[in-house]
């Protein structure tokens, strides 16, 4: 029985260890230009997170993201677009979330510089999309 246990944990240690967030196969490099980058802002396509007419979900998916930013301590959050040195915009919606980094002139013309959208991927508690995010500026800052 002890030998079906071993199997058993080798197999869930083995599952925890590709768990953890990886960017799809294409995914693009995170823009060397932000790499010195330390203010974010983060807003949603739809407005800020106190615009009244903003969806919960996106409002959350503000909050969720503004947690994991601190959370991470790479960057410092700021809660006004014009102390930002990267604006990071988000959208939850349920066929596809979106997480997209802009610089600091954004609008809703403006090009984003990375992008990284997928289905639950601003579920909270999870942030896969941000994940994302991470590890590109992690992989960008080598």
């Amino acid at each position: 029985m002890s030998r079906i246990g071993s199997v058993l944990c080798l197999l869930l240690l083995t599952a925890a260890a590709f768990a953890a967030p990886k960017p799809p196969q294409n995914s693009q490099a995170f823009p060397k230009t932000l790499i010195n980058a330390r203010y974010v802002y983060v807003t949603s396509y739809d407005g800020d997170q106190f615009n009244p007419n903003l969806l919960p979900e996106d409002r959350q998916a503000i909050a969720d993201v503004q947690d994991a930013i601190r959370e991470w301590g790479h960057y410092i959050l700021v809660y006004r677009a014009e102390q930002a040195d990267m604006i990071l915009a988000v959208q939850k919606r349920g066929s596809e979330d979106v997480l997209a980094v802009y610089d600091p002139t954004f609008n809703q013309s403006s090009t984003y510089l990375w992008r990284a959208m997928g289905r639950g991927g601003l579920d909270q508690n999870e942030l896969p999309i941000f994940g994302y995010f991470r590890v590109a500026v992690e992989n960008a800052s080598k």
